[in-house]
């Protein structure tokens, strides 16, 4: 799937799984990232959330909806500088955000997490 800025809104407004983000700008590459993982049955971390908005987690919630799953949550709070942003607003970056070296070590700790090789995971995301 080409996962573009449109696709993401038409999932969420699909979706019933609403949850609001407190970031401004995500990345095109890690949604990729993690969506071909969790297609392939590759589990992940909760994501923290207050009420319905998404403290940690937005490019794993992203992929989790493009990926018709539903995450588990783990309660977190909200500061006096939490800012909430329409999906409408949030700028989807093709941009690569993470090092080969936080790739690598991103896999590493999906293959850990999950029991798999990292050969796996590796082949996964390509």
């Amino acid at each position: 799937m080409n996962i573009t800025k449109e696709r993401i809104l038409q999932a969420i407004q699909e979706s019933e799984y609403i949850l609001t983000s407190t970031h401004n700008k995500l990345c095109l590459p890690i949604i990729n990232r993690i969506y071909k993982k969790m297609i392939n049955g590759i589990k992940f971390d909760d994501i923290k959330v207050c009420d319905s908005t998404i403290i940690d987690g937005h490019h794993r919630y992203i992929s989790s909806i493009l990926a018709n799953m539903k995450l588990e949550e783990a309660k977190s709070s909200k500061t006096s500088a939490t800012i909430e942003y329409d999906w409408l607003d949030i700028e989807f970056v093709e941009e690569e955000w993470d090092t080969k070296d936080k790739i690598l070590r991103l896999n590493e700790l999906d293959a850990l997490y999950n029991n798999i090789s990292l050969e796996k995971i590796i082949e996964l995301t390509k």
